[in-house]
C-alpha cells in the first residue's frame, strides 16, 4: 500500500450502520410508533415490500457472484486490489449497501412500521459519509 493510497478503517460502518438502524427501527417502532399510510394502501405497499425484498435477495446474490469471480476483498474496509465494474457493479458503484437501503425499505412496507424507512434514509447517509467518502 502506498501513501497516496486511504488505509482501511477499523471499524466495518456499513454493516454495523445497518444493524443499528435494524435495531433502532424495532424499538422505536414498539416503544413510540409513528403513524403509518398502511390503512390507505395496505395491500399494495405490502406487495412492495415483497417486491424489494426480492431485489434484495437478488443484489446481494449477484454481487456477490460477481466479488468471488473477481477475486475481490469482501471486508468493507479492506482496500481493493482492483475495480469490479461487472454485474450490478455496472449500474451502482456499492450494490450492497443499495440492497441493504433496501432491504429496510422493504421491511417498513411489510410491517408498517414507518422507522424502518426514516432510518433506512439515515443508514444511507451515514454509510455514504462514513464509508463511501
Amino acid at each position: 500500500m502506498t501513501d497516496s493510497q486511504p488505509k482501511p478503517g477499523l471499524i466495518p460502518w456499513p454493516p454495523l450502520i445497518y444493524v443499528i438502524a435494524i435495531a433502532a427501527s424495532v424499538v422505536l417502532g414498539l416503544l413510540y410508533p409513528l403513524p403509518w399510510i398502511g390503512d390507505l394502501l395496505g395491500d399494495l405497499m405490502f406487495a412492495a415490500g415483497w417486491v424489494a425484498l426480492f431485489f434484495v435477495a437478488a443484489l446481494w446474490f449477484t454481487a456477490i457472484r460477481v466479488m468471488l469471480r473477481a477475486k475481490t476483498t469482501f471486508n468493507p474496509n479492506a482496500v481493493p486490489d482492483h475495480l469490479v465494474t461487472s454485474g450490478p457493479f455496472s449500474i451502482t458503484r456499492n450494490p450492497m449497501y443499495l440492497a441493504n437501503t433496501l432491504l429496510l425499505i422493504g421491511v417498513a412496507f411489510i410491517t408498517g412500521i414507518a422507522w424502518f424507512l426514516l432510518f433506512a434514509f439515515v443508514a444511507a447517509f451515514a454509510t455514504q459519509k462514513l464509508a463511501v467518502e
